[in-house]
Parts: structure tokens; C-alpha cells; sequence
């Protein structure tokens, strides 16, 4: 096996081998490499229903950057719908967030199921900071049409 010998490379070669790569890159694919895109400010959609819970990452203007579900992360049945499930969803999706370079979001909430509350404070936990919560549940103003009345 013998010893292993230690390579160190100057600032200027490392240089040229990834411009190297990138021309390798564009060469086959026909595009540029893309940069990292960095996001400082977002929202964060939670969808809680009974059976599952969903968190969606966007920038301003809507374009999804992460999500996940509590199915994603390893859940199944009827432990989607739990509180623990919901909030380790929200680790998983806040860890994504964080290599964009999110640090705040606005909070938007939507459904009824019981993973609500403790996403939201995974979230806050996971070092982004909360701005806004806001509930968008659709609530119906005066429901559907009643039945017609039966005649005796």
C-alpha cells in the first residue's frame, strides 16, 4: 500500500480545472452550469389534512424552491397525520431552505389536520425567521344549496 502522498494545488490550478469542467459542461449539454441560487426572503405553504401534511417552500413570486410531505420523510398510514410527522417535515424543508440562504419567510396555512401548530414551530426552531402566519382555510360563506323540501 505504501504511503499516501498528499496533494496540494495552487488557487490558479484549481481555477483551470473547473473551468476545464464547465467547458466539458457546455460541450456536451449545450448550456452553462447554473449558480446557486440565493433567496433570502420567501413563503412557506403548510397544507394539513386529516391524512397527511405538506410543506412547499416558494420565493416571492411563487416559484417552488423545496417541499416535502410526511410520506416523503418515511411515514406511512395513519402516522402521516400526526404532530411529530408534521414537524419533522418541517426539519427536512427548513434544512432545504437554509442551503438557498432563506432567512425569512411568511407562514401560510392552510387545512385542518393536527400538524398545523407544531410545523410552524419547527420551523422557527430550524433558525428561519417567521414573519407573517396567516390562515388561508377555505371557509364556504354560505354552503351549498339545501334539499328541496319533501312533501307528505
Amino acid at each position: 500500500m505504501g504511503k499516501k502522498r498528499v496533494v496540494v494545488k495552487t488557487k490558479e490550478e484549481v481555477i483551470k480545472e473547473t473551468e476545464k469542467r464547465e467547458a466539458i459542461i457546455q460541450k456536451v449539454t449545450g448550456k452553462t452550469p447554473k449558480k446557486k441560487k440565493i433567496v433570502e426572503k420567501g413563503r412557506a405553504y403548510i397544507y394539513s389534512t386529516y391524512n397527511n401534511t405538506m410543506i412547499t417552500i416558494t420565493d416571492r413570486n411563487g416559484n417552488v424552491l423545496a417541499c416535502a410531505s410526511s410520506g416523503m420523510v418515511g411515514f406511512k398510514g395513519p402516522q402521516k397525520s400526526t404532530p411529530f410527522a408534521a414537524s419533522k417535515v418541517a426539519e427536512v424543508v427548513a434544512e432545504k431552505a437554509k442551503r438557498i440562504g432563506m432567512k425569512e419567510i411568511e407562514v401560510l396555512v392552510k387545512g385542518i389536520g393536527t400538524g398545523r401548530d407544531s410545523a410552524i414551530r419547527s420551523l422557527g426552531n430550524k433558525g428561519l425567521e417567521i414573519v407573517s402566519i396567516k390562515d388561508i382555510t377555505p371557509i364556504p360563506h354560505n354552503g351549498c344549496r339545501p334539499r328541496k323540501p319533501r312533501r307528505v
